[in-house]
């Protein structure tokens, strides 16, 4: 189960590939400052992710109305995340996390998807500006998509 709301969310950081190389992306540095919604999800190049990935960059001005920072996270390397993002035309922040520790941190671990290896289960965490998880969920399945609905909620009762 994903952590829960009220715990403290766990640090991190990550690597991003962007147009100026590879960049740390660390969820302190928002902190005392923005909101953060964390996307975890399976695997570059796939249906669902594709979708959901998507459609968050088509709706990224909402969260950022929002005060919220948007990041995409996965076990696949920063650089078919940056593959990826160029193909689908995506904007949010995608961070790889390549030795799975920040998914086993959140207790997000999908384990043996598809018979090729533990993957993100594909989860959604709102985390205010002073680090606390005020909004969790993991779906029953990769196959199903977070309740965006529900994020924003959260989010507007922190603005």
């Amino acid at each position: 189960m994903a952590i829960p709301v009220g715990s403290k969310a766990p640090d991190f950081t990550l690597k991003s590939k962007q147009a100026s190389g590879l960049v740390d992306v660390k969820l302190s540095e928002n902190l005392g400052k923005k909101s953060t919604v964390l996307l975890f999800f399976p695997a570059a190049f796939t249906g669902v992710c594709t979708k959901e990935m998507c459609d968050m960059s088509a709706g990224l001005s909402g969260y950022s109305g929002l005060n919220a920072n948007v990041i995409g996270i996965s076990v696949d390397t920063s650089f078919a995340q940056e593959a990826w993002a160029q193909k689908e035309k995506i904007s949010v922040t995608l961070a790889s996390d390549l030795n799975k520790q920040v998914i086993k941190q959140y207790d997000v671990v999908f384990p043996m998807l598809a018979g090729a290896g533990d993957t993100a289960a594909r989860a959604a965490f709102v985390i205010d500006k002073n680090g606390v998880v005020q909004y969790s969920e993991q779906t029953p399945t990769p196959k199903d998509l977070p309740n965006f609905e529900k994020v924003k909620e959260a989010l507007a009762k922190l603005k």
